[in-house]
């Protein structure tokens, strides 16, 4: 096995990747203040954004669901990835050749298995291009795409190739290239034969499925032969890096134009998306051989910043399929605050269809929001009663008005009520608007989420009831002043040691009366100390994460190395305000428990322990009353 990756490495890895970087390939980034940036959380479901990374500390925190750390312990998260093969994914992103503790350079056969995968998919990508570029058995795939309006210069840009129709070409290849048939076959590019591993797509035009970060992790293969017995579209098997329910086709090239614009545009096909990316429709996206689901939902929301001027645009054909997929698509509809629409082309074409007829300007005519996704599900539940007689408008009324009652905005909520009852002939309005209303009432009297946020930028909620928190001691409510200067001169510590050193070494854990903060205390003294961090601040936070005796302090290191001062202007007078502050309380303290054990002294009549007691009480009293009136210059 390969040794250890060199400490200087992993530093080096830390400094050359901008943790704002790595974030943003995943989900939108806007400015939260004081230099920190604000996005939906990836690792868990959130409607406001409460995750928040610090460019200048290498740090991300949640403040709902605890996640933190830094740029290696984001893509670990993220990516389900080993340590080392964290940092030797973002080494390759940054040209930095990793040394090892033990066995010199790393060999590539032992490198983790989530790089080799991708290496392996990246190897193929390019084998099935230069296939589709040189080969003369590729002419049928490259008339494919030219009798569907795709030149050379777009298969390029997307990627498309080919793969050739013997048995073993790829297998033979990529074996060539140092994978054994173990990693062959788990990749899904091969699949086991009569004699060994062969090729799992033979003669078939190949696109390449790329993870939001850009590396392949899949492809999607369209039949090109009538000898072809499999299905016309065949997609790579769920392995170790693809979960056809987790990726979305396009998204590399398409993520940064949906944060941009707050607009996604949601197709059917590969050649749907190309068409739409050649039209000028640079948000679309396709799933992968599945059902739009609350997966894809979830990478979606994270790039809309999700909220309710965010779009989504869902294209289906006009068959009878097509609709049945809006109707999937719209169960979905709550999971977002972006309002979503439909959009079906005339004649039923899809977009790739729709370009070939009419033109560029006809594709991106098509995506411009009109029908409601909600009012389209209406109309097709409406379709399938008798609206003449009395039943087949009761019925139909049962199955709509549980569709108005999802909708989000209550406003929406009771015109689209109204309009339902002119849909159903319903002349008694009133009837139906009560009937929405009550089902939405009900709806959040069971726990519902009723209507969603407006995304209005506020910060996140209070952090006591922000996620979990180590269970002992009081509740960590900031409106009691004693845990808020606490929590402030910790965050100073961590984010400003210069500020407040030497003389925050000289504070005693149990001066923090909140466990939580007497802990991150002891991390900080196990770590250095704070005059530490004024020598090398980033590396003093990845000292002081890593001292940490547990993941709930080392969370609260991380949150408390990334939440805002509370303070525009932070300088030196602050920063004693804030030790003078926590000292003199914990002075406080101390003057109660001696006042306590001098009325215990003069009850037992002991005169030198009066003494002591009393001489202790005096000093107190004169130690206090100089941080009164020197304030940092008595510490």
């Amino acid at each position: 096995m390969a040794g250890r990756i060199n400490d200087e490495d992993v530093k080096a890895v830390r400094d050359a990747v901008p943790i704002d970087a790595v974030v943003s390939e995943y989900l939108q980034l806007r400015n939260a203040g004081g230099g920190n940036l604000k996005g939906l959380c990836p690792f868990h479901d959130e409607k406001s954004p409460s995750f928040q990374v610090s460019p200048s500390k290498g740090l991300f925190h949640c403040f709902g669901c605890q996640e933190g750390g830094d740029t290696i312990t984001f893509v670990m998260k993220v990516d389900h990835l080993t340590f080392s093969e964290s940092v030797e994914r973002l080494a390759g992103q940054a040209g930095i050749t990793l040394r090892y503790e033990e066995g010199g350079y790393n060999p590539s056969n032992q490198r983790g298995e989530r790089i080799r995968l991708v290496e392996a998919h990246k190897i193929a990508a390019q084998f099935y291009i230069e296939q589709l570029d040189t080969s003369s058995e590729a002419d049928t795939g490259r008339k494919f795409l030219a009798e569907r309006g795709f030149d050379q210069a777009a298969a390029t840009h997307f990627g498309v190739g080919y793969s050739p129709q013997g048995w073993d070409h790829l297998t033979r290849y990529l074996r060539g290239k140092g994978f054994s048939d173990k990693e062959i076959l788990l990749s899904g590019l091969s699949q086991e034969g009569r004699r060994g591993p062969i090729d799992r797509f033979r003669g078939r035009l190949m696109w390449p499925i790329r993870d939001i970060g850009g590396e392949v992790v899949g492809f999607g293969a369209r039949k090109l032969y009538e000898s072809d017995n499999g299905p016309k579209y065949l997609n790579t098997p769920d392995t170790p890096i693809y979960r056809k329910s987790q990726v979305l086709y396009g998204i590399d090239l398409a993520k940064k134009d949906i944060a941009k614009s707050s607009r996604a545009v949601v197709v059917e096909g590969y050649t749907d998306v190309m068409a739409c990316h050649l039209a000028g429709i640079t948000t679309a996206i396709a799933t992968c051989g599945t059902a739009f689901g609350g997966d894809h939902i979830k990478i979606l929301r994270r790039l809309l910043m999700d909220n309710g001027s965010a779009r989504v645009i869902f294209t289906f054909d006009g068959d009878s399929a097509g609709q049945k997929a809006a109707l999937r698509a719209f169960e979905d509809d709550q999971k977002f605050a972006a309002e979503t629409y439909i959009a079906i082309a005339p004649d039923g074409m899809d977009p790739c269809e729709l370009r070939l007829a009419k033109g560029d300007a006809a594709v991106a005519d098509l995506v411009e929001p009109r029908t409601p996704l909600f009012e389209f599900a209406l109309r097709q539940i409406i379709l399938r009663y008798d609206l003449e007689t009395p039943a087949g408008r009761a019925a139909a009324l049962d199955e709509a008005a549980p569709i108005v009652a999802r909708i989000k905005n209550s406003g929406a909520q009771h015109e689209v009520a109204v309009q339902l009852a002119g849909m159903l002939g319903i002349l008694d309005t009133q009837f139906v608007v009560k009937r929405v209303a009550q089902l939405a009432r009900w709806a959040r009297d069971r726990g519902g989420k009723g209507p969603a946020p407006t995304g209005n930028g506020r910060p996140p909620q209070s952090y006591e009831n922000s996620g979990p928190r180590p269970s002992s001691g009081p509740a960590l409510t900031l409106r009691n002043p004693v845990f808020a200067t606490e929590r402030e001169l910790l965050k100073l510590a961590l984010q400003r040691p210069d500020l407040v050193s030497p003389a925050f070494d000289a504070y005693g854990v149990d001066e923090f009366t909140a466990p939580p903060y007497a802990a991150v205390r002891e991390t900080i003294m196990e770590a250095g100390g704070a005059e530490y961090g004024v020598q090398d601040p980033q590396e003093y936070l990845i000292r002081v994460r890593e001292a940490a005796s547990d993941d709930a302090v080392r969370a609260m290191v991380t949150e408390l190395a990334v939440e805002a001062i509370m303070r525009k202007t932070v300088d030196e007078h602050y920063a004693g305000e804030q030790l003078v502050t926590v000292r003199r309380r914990a002075v406080e303290r101390r003057v109660r428990d001696v006042q306590g054990a001098l009325a215990r002294a003069s009850a037992q009549g002991d005169p030198v322990q009066l003494a002591a007691v009393q001489n202790e009480l005096w000093v107190l009293q004169q130690y206090d009353q100089a941080l009164r009136e020197k304030g940092a210059g008595a510490l």
